[in-house]
């Protein structure tokens, strides 16, 4: 049987149950052999290049003792992977997607992530986590957030020391200096945090673009753009609220790489952004 064509949908069934076998102990040769495929087949699948019926994704799902609630996100990712027809962008409104989106992140060989007007969230200091999922309102228990926000920097962390990326570029305005979420003191915290990151990181790559650049293309906006070894490249768009956007076709992802590379054109470079946040840290003490 031959692959079939890579889309976001099928990455992220893939990552996900190659996340959850993983977790359950089990070698890529037994789950293979429980659904009567080969190795080489499941391989496909986990790297985004192959679908499973409902039946097969059922008895991976027992075998790995999935919970009841990602068991439903998973079959339902499951039938979105297995759709032919084509659409301009896959809208993940299942639950949990900022796990897929984690998912996605540690399996990227190039990461480039731009904010307008906030930091981005790989590079979020854990004050300013808590501050962005305070000032949404959130309606969720104040248990259920903080096992979200300790999730989220948990997964951060495996991205930057142990993911695949060999290149991650961050570029923000420099007005999310400005906006003070949780506090002034988180704000510090925050810049401090963007320090040692580039110090720790080679593969870090933040940067600013001044108040005062000029016809900045992506004003107003937030966007990812991730390349993987294996897998064709996606874009994703971070609303404000509601669910995430992806892309998949080389159109949308090859014009949103040449945004970002616009308006990484417009940034101060890694000495000139270094000095800025020391200039911050100055003014705030």
């Amino acid at each position: 049987m031959g692959q079939a064509r890579q889309t976001v949908e099928r990455l992220q069934l893939g990552l996900t149950l190659q996340r959850l076998r993983l977790a359950a102990g089990k070698s890529q040769q037994e789950a293979a052999d429980l659904i009567g495929r080969s190795a080489g087949r499941l391989s496909q699948v986990e790297n985004g290049k192959g679908a499973l019926g409902v039946a097969e994704l059922s008895r991976l799902l027992d075998f790995y003792d999935v919970t009841p609630e990602e068991r439903d996100s998973v079959l339902a990712l499951g039938m979105a992977s297995r759709r032919r027809q084509p659409r301009l962008g896959y809208v993940d409104s299942l639950p949990d997607s900022y796990v897929r989106f984690m998912d996605l992140l540690a399996a990227a060989r190039h990461i480039s992530w731009y904010e307008c007007g906030v930091i981005p969230g790989l590079v979020q200091s854990p004050g300013y986590v808590e501050g962005i999922h305070r000032a949404g309102g959130s309606v969720r228990p104040d248990e259920e957030t903080a096992e979200r926000i300790a999730f989220r920097l948990q997964l951060q962390q495996q991205v930057l020391s142990a993911g695949k990326a060999a290149r991650i570029d961050v570029v923000f305005t420099e007005d999310s200096l400005l906006h003070v979420v949780g506090s002034e003191s988180v704000m510090r915290e925050q810049v401090l945090h963007l320090l040692q990151l580039m110090e720790q990181h080679p593969a870090l790559n933040i940067r600013i673009v001044s108040l005062h650049a000029h016809n900045n293309p992506l004003l107003g906006g937030g966007m990812v753009t991730l390349d993987f070894d294996t897998s064709e490249p996606i874009a994703f768009l971070s609303p404000l609220y509601g669910a995430p956007i992806y892309y998949d076709q080389p159109s949308q992802t090859e014009l949103m790489r040449k945004r970002f590379e616009q308006v990484a054109d417009l940034a101060w470079n890694l000495k000139d952004t270094r000095t800025a946040l020391l200039d911050f840290l100055a003014r705030s003490s």
